[in-house]
């Protein structure tokens, strides 16, 4: 059963509370990030990762030397420990006792935060280790140290090694683990849709609380889903989950964001996704580098949700449904236009919006109801024909 155990190695709570501390717009949260940090260096004694937090021009951390030393001797007695146990497996023991003392060394330097003797050894025990889940297990453990250092080129290589083993063998629990940890990297790299995908896979399965936690998780898949699943699938897949449901008293404005999106309260709407910008988006390593995107995204999405159902609009009354001004309204959706992101055009003189995309969506609807009662007549009458056979 030990095999089976995914250590958290490394605290990426540690990584988001120094980005947190890097970004001066977020100092509201600096005292709880600062206090969290040093939390998780002190219980994974992470004397590397605190001397860099420590060290440099602008440190993040304030240095405390005692606390510096002590973890110092700490790591040095520990990795003592754990040579001399590899030494003697080495001498004496048979391949799977090697194997153990080559995959403790490695995941004690990975827990430090001391990466590139980590990687090193995460690699020679990967090398040394024969059991097909074992080896996944330590690629997976690869990318996570990948995403703690922002190190693309190892998550992507760990990341297709984890799929090619896998494919040998692997079991169900570690495929579910592969979906999120792919999620997270397409949603890292603005892949929103088929990230979004790989997460909705794995809500009632989720098991990968060593990368992200299941409040995190669900932040991550509502925000993919409310992007890019069309009005029937936000319904079914996120409103009426119940993994979903069951924590959004915990994100209510992941919520809001979700909910007056597909019953088109835009004015509320557009308060929650500022607030999602805010609370969810740029105090996030992975969905700040793309809050901008994905609020101009979400507001061409809500506009083009209300003005598909009409062909034209008083630019008043849009104000209204959305609960901005006129002018904001007017040139944002001038920008969107211009741009081929939003099908209309605005007519200044009379104040009005019209959609150019909506003669075509009414042309093929009235199409497809000719096309319905055709062949509803030519039924009819076949009924009837073969109602004058039998009768």
């Amino acid at each position: 059963m030990a095999d089976d155990i995914v250590l958290p190695i490394p605290n990426l709570s540690a990584a988001q509370n120094l980005f947190i501390l890097s970004n001066p717009s977020l100092s509201r949260l600096h005292d709880e990030a600062r206090e969290s940090a040093l939390k998780a260096i002190k219980d994974d004694q992470m004397t590397p990762y605190y001397q860099l937090a420590t060290s440099s021009s602008k440190p993040l951390l304030p240095l405390d030397s005692d606390l510096l030393t002590s973890m110092q001797e700490a790591n040095t007695a520990t990795l003592k420990s754990l040579d001399e146990t590899l030494e003697s497996a080495t001498a004496t023991e048979g391949e799977s006792e090697i194997s153990d003392a080559l995959k403790a060394r490695a995941n004690f330097l990975t827990r430090i935060g001391e990466k590139d003797k980590a990687i090193e050894a995460q690699k020679l025990a990967l090398e040394k280790t024969p059991g097909l889940g074992s080896r996944i297990d330590i690629v997976l453990t690869l990318v996570r140290i990948g995403y703690f250092w922002n190190d693309e080129s190892l998550i992507v290589w760990g990341l297709d090694k984890a799929e090619k083993l896998i494919e040998e063998g692997g079991d169900w629990d570690r495929r579910n683990r592969l979906k999120v940890y792919q999620g997270q990297h397409l949603i890292s790299n603005r892949q929103f849709k088929r990230g979004g995908e790989l997460l909705l896979d794995a809500l009632s399965t989720f098991t990968a609380s060593e990368l992200v936690s299941y409040n995190e998780f669900i932040s991550l898949t509502a925000v993919a889903g409310a992007l890019t699943l069309g009005r029937v699938d936000l319904k079914k897949k996120l409103i009426n989950s119940p993994e979903v449901n069951q924590t959004l008293p915990e994100l209510p404005v992941l919520g809001d964001l979700v909910k007056n999106l597909y019953e088109c309260h835009y004015d509320k709407f557009f308060h929650a996704l500022a607030r999602v910008e805010q609370e969810i988006l740029l105090p996030s390593r992975i969905l700040s580098p793309h809050a901008r995107f994905y609020v101009r995204e979400m507001r061409i999405l809500a506009y083009a949700q209300l003005l598909e159902s009409y062909r034209s609009l008083t630019l008043e009354s849009l104000a209204q449904a959305f609960g901005v001004s006129v002018d904001f309204v007017d040139s944002e959706l001038s920008r969107f236009i211009s741009t081929g992101r939003i099908h209309a055009s605005i007519d200044r003189v009379h104040g009005v919006v019209e959609t150019t995309k909506t003669s075509e969506v009414w042309g093929k609807k009235t199409l497809q109801f000719e096309q319905v009662i055709r062949q509803g007549d030519i039924l009819l009458n076949e009924v009837q024909r073969l109602s004058k056979v039998l009768y």
